[in-house]
């Protein structure tokens, strides 16, 4: 079995509070620094950045994209000869849903993975209807996050939802301020779609493997990096 490292959790200089150097380029240079084999493309859900997507990005084998060759090159050229090595992109987004349920103000945020750009653009249709996309990277919608899987589903069954840094007090899935008790209260009867979790850096496996309400997914650890340079930390 082939064993790799990635980073699903990445943001865009389209993001809020992110680096103008959190270009694809940036992303792919740091990626062979650290060693990273496969990267997310992060916030696909934004228009301008879902176009640079489409410009420099091409197939490379189910589910995944590389630079287009002379991009790359580019970007190879800042590589220690000893570093260079293929890199992969998914595609990939963060949603934060702000939203009223059961009386109380909810703020959850969620990793969005997609299959290719084709099912992404679909998705960016259908949020575009639902709120404002277009102010930020990572949008805030007042989207409950089971009707966002439901919505996802329903557009390519192979989308899958993670819910991100999920300890994060204030906006997480687990968030002692404004979350849920346990992944059924949060997706209800499309739990059964929720095959991992994003430990963030507010917890580390050992902490989540007390709650056995977390027995039945994997654990997951990203970057959410605001700069290439912290990919992988």
């Amino acid at each position: 079995m082939q064993t790799y490292l990635a980073d699903l959790h990445v943001h865009s200089h389209l993001s809020r509070a992110t680096s103008g150097a959190c270009t694809l380029e940036g992303m792919h240079r740091w990626a062979q620094l650290k060693g990273v084999a496969v990267v997310a493309t992060g916030d696909f859900t934004h228009p301008a950045w879902f176009a640079e997507l489409e410009t420099q990005l091409e197939p490379a084998g189910p589910g995944l994209y590389r630079l287009r060759p002379g991009i790359a090159d580019s970007a190879n050229r800042e590589v220690p000869p000893a570093c260079r090595a293929e890199v992969r992109f998914i595609i990939s987004g963060e949603i934060s849903s702000i939203y009223k349920r059961d009386g109380r103000v909810r703020k959850v945020h969620s990793l969005i993975l997609m299959p290719d750009l084709a099912a992404a653009a679909q998705v960016n249709a259908r949020l575009d209807r639902l709120g404002n996309i277009r102010s930020d990277g990572r949008p805030i919608l007042g989207l409950d996050p089971r009707d966002l899987l439901d919505l996802l589903l329903g557009v390519c069954p192979q989308a899958c939802l993670i819910p991100a840094h999920i300890w994060t007090p204030w906006f997480s899935m687990l968030g002692s301020k404004s979350g849920f008790d346990s992944i059924v209260e949060c997706f209800g009867e499309l739990s059964p779609h929720i095959f991992a979790v994003e430990t963030g850096l507010s917890s580390d496996p050992p902490m989540n493997w007390r709650i056995s309400g977390l027995d039945s997914v994997a654990l997951v650890s990203n970057s959410d990096l605001h700069s290439p340079s912290n990919l992988a930390r």
